[in-house]
């Protein structure tokens, strides 16, 4: 399947007068992604009432980019369909000016819960010297799938967490919630789990793959049947001030270390590491997933210059269907209202049972029918591609007003304006908005995702006193 490009109309514009109109593309469930007529633009009056303001003078956060998260299922799920359906997912993900424009994405150090089975790095116990380290796992799977996608987007972005240390690093001397679930907390296995992940970017990084950051545990608060292990907020603070900081320091690893990935909502687990100096010099963002966004204000109240990466969109039950792209649209909503400037979603593709090697099923923006190949976009992919297609990576929140919540707005690198507009009721609906010294009128679908994008000659002509 083709994903539909819409290039804008932006050369009439430069050629001579104002075109005064406003570029907009709708998608319901049955007919995703389909331009529709061009909105024209009128010049505001002070007595006239607007659903929605839209502040152009009001800028908030730089948008980073968009991205998913490579787990070996999802190659694996891949390999089902054709050659030609298969580079055309990676294209529509990764492609610039395509699809989805995926710039900055995910991989796990060793097993997530989307592995074929649990592994780590150095599965050599007592290896301190970390000797047996190597990345031959990872070859027959991620790597190939992180390798494919930088066919088209060479300039990949990869941030890495590891949802377990190596069991032998850990009490219970396996990867899950068996036993006691922990890192053992002395010198020896700290030190050894921080080289671990300073070589795990060297040997990335030795590949061709940009790893720019680390997060230093996923969901550290939560023992689970995959892998996962259990950090105390005060352990994970001096993991990083006396292990990951300082190893990363000598030995010249310039990858950021993030605090998370959270997905705790008490602010004194953030606060924990991030009050402490000697922690907080080497931590360059947190990441925040799930429950965590619900610590986002406290977090900007007490730390308004810290970078938010949103980290893993929540993953639904392998529905695949228009009401999980209904809850992914406000959870954006959520996270850019409280300053993010990273927006990831968890597995890009999948099989379509959405099934885990654990059985969760869960949702992807892709899937592939593993018998008969076929490949379907579900209607996340359409809410990700009305965002990411247009909100490039440089892109700024602008703040908005009115009686009508499920807007998004953002001033792009090449000065369009990028409105994002979502219509949850079953019948359709009349949205009036003021830009600046301009004003629109859209009638939306019932059940639609819009984008209607301003040309940069309009935002200046609408931003003129």
């Amino acid at each position: 399947m083709k994903i539909l490009a819409h290039v804008f109309a932006v050369a009439a514009l430069a050629t001579g007068g104002f075109a005064q109109t406003a570029e907009w593309i709708a998608s319901t469930p049955d007919n995703p992604w389909r331009p529709q007529p061009n909105l024209a633009l009128g010049t505001n009056r002070d007595d006239a009432p607007y659903d929605l303001e839209v502040r152009l003078d009001q800028r908030r956060q730089t948008i980073d980019g968009w991205g998913g998260c490579f787990n070996e299922l999802g190659w694996v799920a891949l390999q089902a369909a054709a050659p030609e359906a298969r580079e055309d997912v990676l294209r529509n993900f990764f492609e610039p000016g395509r699809g989805l424009n995926f710039t900055i994405c995910r991989m796990p150090i060793g097993a997530s819960d989307y592995a074929t089975n649990w592994y780590s790095l150095d599965d050599t116990p007592g290896d301190f010297e970390l000797k047996h380290f190597s990345l031959e796992r990872d070859r027959s799977l991620l790597l190939p799938y992180i390798k494919a996608a930088m066919k088209y987007q060479p300039a990949l972005k990869i941030w890495g967490s590891p949802w377990s240390p190596p069991a032998w690093l850990k009490v219970n001397q396996t990867y899950n919630s068996q036993g006691t679930n922990h890192l053992i907390q002395d010198a020896r296995h700290l030190a050894a789990h921080a080289r671990y992940l300073a070589k795990y970017v060297r040997a990335y990084r030795a590949e061709g793959v940009d790893v720019f950051a680390v997060a230093v545990q996923n969901e550290p608060f939560a023992s689970q049947v995959f892998p996962s292990c259990v950090w105390s907020p005060g352990e994970l603070r001096d993991f990083i001030g006396n292990y990951v900081g300082p190893t990363f320091k000598s030995e010249k690893v310039d990858a950021q270390i993030w605090l998370g990935t959270f997905n705790n909502n008490q602010f004194s687990a953030f606060d924990t590491a991030l009050s402490d100096s000697k922690a907080a010099k080497y931590i360059a963002a947190v990441g925040l997933q799930w429950a965590g966004k619900n610590a986002l204000p406290e977090i900007n109240a007490r730390y308004p210059r810290l970078k938010k990466v949103q980290t893993e969109s929540e993953c639904g039950d392998g529905s695949f269907d228009w009401p999980a792209a209904e809850y992914t649209f406000s959870l954006m909503k959520h996270y850019f209202g409280h300053g993010v400037n990273l927006y990831t979603y968890w597995n890009m593709v999948l099989d379509d049972t959405g099934r885990s090697a654990w059985g969760w099923k869960q949702n992807a923006l892709v899937t592939v029918n593993a018998a008969s190949g076929k490949v379907a976009y579900t209607p996340e992919f359409y809410l990700f591609q009305h965002f990411s297609h247009f909100v490039l990576p440089g892109s700024v929140k602008l703040e908005s007003y009115g009686n009508f919540d499920d807007a998004l707005s953002f001033l792009a690198p090449d000065g369009r304006l990028v409105l994002v507009l979502a219509n949850t009721q079953t019948a359709a609906r009349i949205v009036s908005v003021k830009l600046g010294r301009r004003n629109l009128s859209a009638k939306l679908p019932p059940k639609s995702f819009n984008t209607i994008c301003l040309a940069a000659a309009e935002v200046a002509s609408a931003n003129t006193k």
